[in-house]
């Protein structure tokens, strides 16, 4: 059992913490004890609470984030096949940075402070996933150093960085949502400083749910990190 606390740094609404990155803690966690052909699926439970300690207990058959006896965030392995539709056709990252002109979030956002993609996050990642045809988004992704841990990108921060580019498929303003479940692989790190390319993509509408796919791009067009997510659609009152 290992104790964890979210900072405010990685907050996602203004009282929760980011889903794709608690999603990676409890993911990461347990991705380091799985077999072959199987991935992390997590499914997040309660809005995540920061600055507080939270446990996170691990074995080989699934991983919990707790807040004494409430659970957190669950993770489970899946099988691989899962993320078999998770590889999204990638664009340049300058037909990406140009995608992020685009970026809805840069005239309203439902949660400005988010760690990935709210522009009101000086300590966030700042992404801006603008869209780019056929329901998918692209924005460019330059880790800092201060996300990296023997020299490359922690595999936490691929998890977040898979997270948002995917929930802005979505008319966030006409259907604001919330990260639900995250299924993902991380194929390879980045190091800090290297220009890579974040894909989303809109795949089905489901009542109050949504399924998106993402996908993380290295500087040669290599896959580093895919994911597959469920969104519920919420009043963004009730997190703020």
């Amino acid at each position: 059992m290992t104790s964890v606390r979210i900072e405010r740094r990685f907050q996602g609404p203004a009282k929760s913490g980011n889903g794709g990155y608690v999603a990676g803690l409890a993911g990461t966690a347990l991705a380091g004890v799985l077999a072959d052909g199987l991935v992390p699926q997590v499914t997040l439970r309660v809005p995540p609470p920061m600055e507080i300690d939270l446990e996170l207990v691990v074995s080989s058959e699934g991983a919990q984030l707790r807040n004494g006896e409430q659970l957190v965030a669950g993770a489970v392995p899946v099988p691989a096949d899962f993320l078999v539709d998770a590889t999204i056709d990638p664009v340049s990252f300058e037909e990406a940075q140009n995608a992020e002109a685009g970026y809805r979030g840069l005239t309203w956002h439902p949660f400005p402070s988010c760690f990935v993609c709210g522009l009101e996050n000086p300590r966030g990642l700042q992404l801006k996933p603008g869209p780019v045809g056929d329901g998918r988004t692209a924005c460019t992704w330059t880790p800092a150093a201060d996300l990296a841990s023997d020299g490359l990108v922690d595999p936490v921060f691929l998890w977040a960085a898979l997270d948002c580019p995917s929930g802005w498929a979505i008319d966030l303003e006409g259907r604001p949502s919330v990260l639900g479940q995250l299924t993902a692989c991380v194929d390879a790190q980045p190091q800090p400083g290297e220009e890579c390319v974040v894909m989303g993509q809109l795949l089905e509408l489901d009542g109050r749910k949504t399924l998106t796919v993402s996908t993380l791009y290295d500087s040669d067009g290599r896959v580093l990190a895919r994911a597959r997510a469920t969104w519920i659609q919420v009043d963004p009152a009730l997190f703020n």
